[in-house]
């Protein structure tokens, strides 16, 4: 097998100011084609008196000119969430109507752009310590169209007997064989961006680093403790966890990469969305933590593709563009799911469930510009699901050039919250943690790997699998090296430590 990496695209680097649809900033390279249109616009209000979230980045990454953003969020009547130095990314809160303006006026040249976060207001109110003249009240809570998520098919029943022989998917990709040379070392960390672990479950109260574990859904705010990072109304993160590292005790199911430990990073709110600022939060917190790999089974809301060419959308894709290079530069391998719409990636046209948080979607148009983040994100390791009979998932995104890698992501056992017990789910947010729990392995078996040699091996090492037959009308095009459903195959554990 060779070594095949997919071509990185332009960054979304700010290039001259502008003013447009109500956000002053800068407009962002689109990485769009000449003959494609123009992605259809989507207003956001963001009205007086209502509690409005905002990411600003600055046009360098030091303290100087992140402390000149923040003096001009307080005169331009808002409030610092919270700022991060290393990336130039100030989170804002403000309800001021004009606040867009009225911060890049204020910033002395400081401010490369700034956009909202969110299409309505901030459910969760400003957080406590933060000095707000309203207040931290709770702001107006959503209406919102269901996400398209994974799909929970019944829980199995909780027993004391190991179910490690009901693991397909761990046969599948080798599983077995990988551990005869390592279970993963408890130096490698392994960071759960998701609804948190439920701290209390058998197959992972051992497994959790709770000194590393941190909440981000407090308005995009750091905050330690177990009621900051433990689950509250999802077992979404558990289950996730549970691919990941569940333990090897005689109890449940065993986890690809059981002697690593798992940091519960929570970025889901209660009400189910993931906003830019938590995901920010939870890149920074993994590369000041020193994760070495990060599982990402979501898309950052409210937009399933946030579109380089909207000035209200692209200074939130850089935000978190910004914190995933920076904690990849840190050491930390990203991993996320390609999705779960059985949308082709790499032909971008139209998309109907976007702004997610709002009573009404809008049917617009998008082009190649627009990007499910974080999986589209440069050197974010991109994951679809296969089937039991290694066919690609049903829901599975796919796209020739889109997809790195393919592992099970239908019907997967793993652990969940209820009863502290075991059931399965299905989605590309099942897909991924097996390529994360992988990533770990490599990384205990070689310590020194940085993440560009872990993602090429992952995908040197991966099982070359040809085109199955057409899914849903949508055919598999490319070589069995590399095409539309499986990217460069399937992950194989063994081969990636052997």
């Amino acid at each position: 097998m060779t070594t095949r990496m997919r071509p990185r695209t332009a960054r979304l680097a700010a290039t001259a100011a502008i003013l447009g649809l109500g956000v002053m900033g800068a407009q962002s390279a689109t990485g769009a084609t000449q003959d494609e249109p123009a992605s259809t616009p989507v207003p956001i209000s963001t009205p007086d008196g209502q509690i409005s979230s905002y990411v600003i980045n600055t046009k360098a990454a030091n303290p100087g000119q992140v402390r000149k953003a923040e003096k001009a969020v307080t005169s331009a009547g808002g409030v610092v969430i919270q700022s991060w130095p290393q990336i130039g990314v100030v989170v804002a809160h403000s309800t001021q109507a004009d606040f867009r303006t009225a911060v890049v006026s204020s910033a002395n040249n400081a401010i490369e752009s700034v956009g909202p976060t969110r299409s309505v207001a901030v459910s969760e109110g400003t957080p406590e310590g933060v000095q707000a003249p309203w207040g931290p009240g709770k702001g107006q809570l959503k209406a919102s169209a269901t996400k398209k998520g994974d799909i929970s098919e019944g829980t199995a029943a909780t027993t004391t007997d190991p179910r490690e022989g009901e693991q397909w998917d761990m046969q599948m990709i080798n599983v077995p064989q990988a551990h005869a040379i390592t279970t993963g070392s408890p130096d490698v960390t392994v960071g759960v961006l998701d609804s948190g672990i439920d701290p209390d479950h058998p197959d992972l109260a051992n497994q959790i680093d709770r000194s590393t574990s941190v909440g981000c859904t407090n308005a995009g705010r750091p905050a330690t403790g177990e009621d900051a990072w433990a689950p509250t109304t999802s077992d979404h993160g558990t289950h996730v966890a549970g691919t990941i590292g569940a333990e090897r005790n005689g109890v449940g199911i065993v986890g690809i990469a059981p002697g690593v430990k798992m940091a519960s990073v929570k970025v889901v709110n209660d009400d189910g969305f993931i906003y830019p600022e938590y995901a920010v939060c939870g890149f920074m917190e993994a590369g000041l933590k020193g994760m070495d790999v990060t599982n990402n089974s979501y898309y950052v809301d409210p937009f399933e593709f946030w579109c380089g060419d909207q000035p209200e959308q692209a200074p939130a894709m850089e935000a978190v563009r910004r914190a995933v290079e920076w904690s990849t530069d840190q050491g930390a391998v990203h991993v996320a799911a390609a999705g779960n719409s059985s949308y082709d990636l790499s032909d971008k046209t139209t998309n109907d469930s976007s702004p997610n948080d709002a009573a009404v979607q809008t049917d617009r148009v998008i082009n190649s510009s627009c990007k499910d983040i974080p999986t589209e994100l440069d050197g974010v390791v991109t994951v679809s699901s296969i089937d039991r009979q290694g066919k690609l998932s049903y829901f599975s995104n796919r796209g020739l050039g889109s997809i790195d890698v393919a592992a099970p992501g239908s019907s997967i056992l793993s652990t969940i919250t209820r009863d502290n017990g075991w059931g399965t789910k299905s989605g590309t947010s099942m897909a991924s943690p097996h390529v994360a729990g992988v990533a770990a392995l490599m990384k205990s078996a070689h310590p020194t790997w940085g993440p560009d040699k872990i993602v090429s091996e992952l995908r040197a090492q991966a099982t070359d699998t040809p085109c199955s037959t057409t899914l849903m009308g949508a055919p598999c095009v490319g070589s069995p090296q590399e095409n539309s459903y499986y990217g460069d195959g399937i992950v194989d554990a063994y081969a990636a430590v052997r």
